[in-house]
């Protein structure tokens, strides 16, 4: 790769051009091509308040200040990729969701989005779970999740659907109970709210092309998780998922097979829908720190490496965030078919992840976020520097933050580290 400095600021190719050649870029990328020079990927999220002087909760609220926060941050630091700020509480609002906490709703106007973990499911549900996992989802799971939800408790067993008229005349009356109507309006509430989300962000796709950016589609597909992750962050928790390791490894096991089918018929039927051809699999417990090798060799891989080839079968891209450290998983991760994936790595050795998953899949990352907060300018060219010459060697390298939002970061340091990614990752 050349040291020679380009020239940057605003360019002065028309926005047409510069959006297809931004997708050309991240497409050879992401195929383990090797492109004009690394793409930059900004997940500029909560950084977007901070550049203008707003609250998290302001942005939230007007989701038009929002949208001229995004337009403005992208004109200014130039990536090939970027999006703005993560999702929407409304629908949580509607349903008086406890499992997460937004700016304004379970938090303060200037704090982050938080994830609110707990025992949803307890060990003595993995019965009823296992015979019946969207009869106990609906009728228990939801009630204990989202407070207006709490009149689906009062229907009866889904299965009397299969009784057709005969079961309906039996069921049919409890619908129009006060609190079991009061939970069909808040679904359709929260539904409605989700889609004029869907509508802004639809806007917003269009507003950035005539800027010339082109869409984030790897975060905009269905999320998927890994089998062990999605009993363990939704349903059991942290301490419970690891209790069931030692006392139920059975139905755990069991549990895992039984929601694979699930969400691959889901991940589908989303990906045709939203006419996306990529899947974001954020995988939270698998990683060094976690669980032994036999451990994940047991609960984890076998589970998630079923899941990924089947969305490959499918023709869906894996959007993968290996998040934590996975030195010691990289051989895992040599088995997945070449080409078929794209992976974002959060503290693994980047260079020894090249060595070995070069030739496998797509890697996204390189900068830590602690580098654009309180690095140096010369820290971050130097690392810059090192991570375009032996990741990004070859191609099939995006350079990203290494934590999925730029909150906190300097926005001088950051325009250095994308003048530096251009100058550096040029081929």
């Amino acid at each position: 790769m050349t040291n020679a400095p380009i020239a940057t600021g605003t360019p002065a190719k028309s926005p047409e051009l510069l959006c297809g050649e931004r997708a050309q870029r991240v497409s050879i990328a992401t195929q383990l091509g090797q492109p004009d020079r690394v793409p930059i990927l900004m997940p500029f999220g909560n950084l977007l308040p901070q550049l203008e002087g707003l609250s998290k909760l302001e942005l939230y609220e007007h989701p038009d200040k929002a949208q001229l926060a995004l337009e403005k941050a992208a004109l200014r630091f130039q990536p090939d990729l970027c999006d703005g700020v993560f999702g929407t509480p409304e629908p949580s609002r509607a349903l008086g969701d406890r499992m997460t906490k937004w700016p304004g709703y379970g938090l303060d106007a200037d704090s982050s989005f938080q994830y609110h973990e707990a025992e949803y499911m307890k060990a003595e549900d993995y019965d009823a779970f296992l015979l019946d996992p969207a009869d106990w989802g609906i009728r228990h799971y939801l009630p204990r999740v989202f407070g207006e939800l709490q009149g689906l408790g009062m229907l009866p067993p889904l299965g009397l659907s299969l009784f057709g008229a005969y079961g309906m005349m039996q069921g049919v009356a409890v619908l129009s109970l006060p609190p079991v109507m009061s939970a069909f309006q808040a679904l359709l509430r929260a539904g409605q709210l989700q889609y004029e989300w869907i509508q802004r962000q639809v806007s917003s796709i269009q507003r950035m092309a005539a800027l010339g950016f082109p869409p984030m589609l790897f975060f905009a597909g269905p999320n998927v998780s890994a089998p062990f992750d999605f009993m363990a962050d939704t349903l059991r928790g942290m301490r419970g998922i690891f209790k069931d390791m030692r006392r139920y490894p059975d139905k755990l096991l069991e549990a895992e097979e039984k929601i694979i089918p699930v969400q691959i018929e889901h991940a589908v039927a989303a990906c045709r829908v939203r006419h996306n051809p990529y899947a974001f699999l954020p995988l939270h417990r698998g990683s060094d720190g976690f669980m032994s090798l036999q451990n994940f060799e047991r609960f984890y891989w076998p589970q998630l490496k079923r899941c990924i080839l089947a969305l490959i079968d499918a023709g869906i891209i894996p959007f993968v965030l290996w998040e934590g450290m996975w030195d010691q998983r990289l051989q895992y991760l040599a088995e997945l078919p070449k080409g078929k994936t794209i992976g974002v790595f959060q503290n693994t050795n980047l260079i020894k992840a090249k060595e070995v998953l070069g030739d496998v899949m797509c890697i996204v990352g390189g900068m830590p976020n602690g580098l654009l907060v309180g690095g140096t300018p010369n820290e971050i060219r130097e690392h810059t520097h090192r991570i375009c010459e032996t990741v990004g060697k070859g191609g099939g390298f995006v350079m990203m933050p290494t934590i999925g939002d730029l909150e906190g970061c300097s926005p001088s340091l950051i325009e250095v580290w994308a003048d530096a990614t251009r100058e550096y990752g040029k081929y």
